[in-house]
């Protein structure tokens, strides 16, 4: 299943990243603020992926 919300996540930093090159700004503009917020949202998105509670838990048939 694909991760929509991760996807989405880097699409719009792919983008806000593409302005800021663009128009060369700096590292305190609202623009450079929400890649710095992105990243940490990714961060945090991968780290919970890939935890083991996030897995559903595995039913075990009893005899």
């Amino acid at each position: 299943m694909a991760d929509l919300y991760r996807k989405n996540l880097e699409s719009e930093r792919r983008q806000l990243w593409a302005t800021c090159r663009l128009k060369g700004l700096k590292r305190d503009t609202p623009e450079r603020l929400r890649i710095a917020e992105i990243d940490r949202l990714l961060a945090e998105h991968k780290a919970k992926a890939s935890s083991p509670s996030a897995q559903p838990p595995v039913e075990h048939e009893e005899d």
